[in-house]
């Protein structure tokens, strides 16, 4: 702002001269000073920045570990962890509770296959066989008795069936009817009276000597008493024991039947001749047949179709009483019977189960091997209910077969295809340092095991040499070991570090200005990529059948140098 004076005797006021300011060649000083400050800066700035990429370029170049294509001696292996076993082993338990009555064996003892290891008092057990015994007994005769009132019922419905007819039991004329339809009839009863007038039957004495030579079915002649007629006949039943006749000769009754010419009756006699043998007396005509038709059922008389006179013939169905249904009683008889078998059944099982279980009170060794752990005594009482609970070993025993030792191995899909059975095996106890030993592949289990979808496949490796000899050494049942498969002992072989090949079968080799003249790499991105055809590989080396030649150099990316280097360029 320009400062103001007054005029002296005026009171007028004029500007007053404004003082000069060198303000321009200040700030020209200040902007120099700034740019030299900032030029310094840019100068350390680039100097820094120049620093960290040579460091960082370094640090990059130190990220490639070179490892030269020579000759090697490769051993093809699958390696994989495992834990000692022994051949075979038993864990004896038991499945009953009671006092421990025998144990004769002691640990470290060998016992054989089927070797009584444990006797446990039993009394209880065959307290309920006896029982069960019992029972079964019970059980068999309620299915008898079931089984004949059933029987029963069935033999009653056949017979009703057949005695509801009511049937003729001879030929010939009704002579009188007693009973008629809707009638209730017992059983016993006389229903009609069948006489057989057509032909009538004579039984006369022969002398036994003459009668001894008839036979039924011969022909006869009869002459009929008063009016002489003569009949012809057939012998139809000759006596089988003599009898005293007149003036005390023995004599032997043949019966003949005769048509009836219509005269006859039960009152008329006659005598009677076969061939030249007469009878030895005269005797009564009677009817063929006489019959009384007696009702074989009780019950009500449902139909009678016959009237006194009419003509019947032996069997022939006349009348029929009503059905009296038998059908529940027989349903149930068959299911009573059905649930008493159920019941043996039971009983039986019951038994069986009760016998079997004597068995568990006898103990013996499935294996043959060395006792490892004995945990009950002769007079201990053994509980499996409570043992976990009290403190008590679960096992009474611990057998282990020591005639061989074994371990298993989990075997990625990848190598399993490698493997086959018989081939020779390395391994290493953790527990026992410098020591190295040797086995065999014994089995290929093809039932393997996915896992987040990696699949690996259990085998089995049998330890050379003897199980109790091993474990004499210091190789116990359960130590850890590192085993290695030795799949092919491929021999000499070009070959170079497994991390020097990339997935896409490549290698890194140095291409033109990747090197200085000592052969350390100055610059990373000069490195190429070459491809190259691989063989076989151990855990450590990859053989290479084209695309090096031996003697030339490969790098392998060190990851954690690249790491620190990506950090530093940022």
């Amino acid at each position: 702002m320009a400062e103001q004076s007054t005029v002296p005797g005026t009171g007028t006021a004029v500007p007053a001269k404004e003082t000069p300011k060198f303000k321009a060649p200040k700030k020209k000083n200040k902007w120099v000073k700034r740019i030299i400050i900032l030029a310094v800066v840019a100068a350390v700035i680039v100097f820094a920045l120049s620093r960290c990429m040579a460091t960082g370029k370094q640090v990059l170049a130190s990220g490639y570990i070179p490892a030269t294509a020579e000759q090697r001696n490769m051993t093809v292996t699958v390696t994989g962890p495992g834990t000692i076993k022994p051949n075979d082993s038993y864990k004896a338990t038991t499945l009953v509770k009671g006092e421990v009555l025998t144990a004769p064996f002691e640990e470290g003892q060998t016992v054989h296959k089927d070797d009584v290891l444990f006797t446990i008092d039993a009394s209880d057990v065959e307290n309920a066989i006896k029982q069960a015994r019992t029972s079964v007994e019970q059980a068999q005769l309620t299915v008898q008795s079931a089984q004949l009132n059933y029987d029963s019922l069935l033999r009653t419905r056949s017979d009703n069936d057949r005695d509801r007819q009511v049937k003729a039991n001879a030929t010939g004329v009704i002579n009188k009817v007693y009973v008629d339809p809707g009638d209730n009839v017992a059983a016993g009863t006389v229903v009609a009276d069948i006489l057989d007038r057509d032909n009538m039957k004579l039984q006369v004495p022969f002398h036994s000597v003459e009668a001894a030579s008839f036979y039924v079915g011969q022909s006869a002649t009869v002459t009929v008493g008063g009016t002489a007629e003569t009949l012809y006949g057939t012998i139809t039943e000759i006596a089988a024991t003599d009898s005293v006749g007149l003036g005390g000769t023995l004599v032997r009754n043949v019966t003949i039947v005769v048509q009836n010419p219509g005269a006859l009756s039960n009152t008329s006699t006659g005598t009677a001749t076969v061939g030249t043998a007469a009878s030895a007396s005269s005797a009564t005509f009677e009817y063929n047949a006489s019959k009384q038709l007696v009702a074989k059922y009780t019950g009500e008389l449902q139909t009678l179709n016959i009237k006194e006179g009419d003509r019947v013939t032996d069997g022939q169905v006349v009348g029929e009483f009503k059905d009296k249904d038998m059908q529940d009683q027989i349903d149930a008889a068959a299911i009573s019977l059905q649930n008493a078998k159920l019941t043996l059944k039971n009983a039986q099982d019951s038994l069986q189960r009760t016998e079997d279980s004597l068995d568990d009170y006898t103990i013996t060794s499935p294996i043959d091997g060395k006792v490892i752990e004995k945990n009950y005594k002769a007079g201990d009482n053994v509980d499996p209910s409570t043992a976990s609970t009290s403190g008590a070993s679960t096992y009474m025993a611990v057998i282990y077969d020591m005639s061989r030792l074994t371990f298993d191995i989990n075997v990625d899909e990848l190598d399993v295809v490698k493997l086959k059975v018989g081939q020779k095996v390395r391994f290493t106890a953790d527990a026992l340092e410098n020591q190295q030993f040797t086995g065999v592949l014994e089995k290929i289990n093809i039932n393997g095991t996915t896992v987040n979808g990696s699949t690996t496949y259990p085998v089995t490796v049998a330890v050379d040499g003897d199980g109790e000899t091993l474990a004499d050494s210091g190789l116990y049942p359960g130590m850890n070991v590192s085993a290695s498969i030795i799949v092919e002992e491929a021999g000499s072989v070009l070959s170079v570090p497994v991390d020097a090949v990339a997935r896409d079968n490549t290698v890194l080799v140095a291409g033109p200005g990747a090197l200085d003249e000592s052969g350390s790499i100055v610059d990373p991105t000069k490195l190429e990529k070459r491809e190259v055809t691989i063989g076989r590989n151990d855990s450590d080396y990859v053989e290479i059948l084209s695309g090096l030649e031996a003697g030339e150099t490969v790098y392998i990316q060190n990851t954690a140098s690249n790491a620190m280097a990506m950090m530093m360029g940022g």
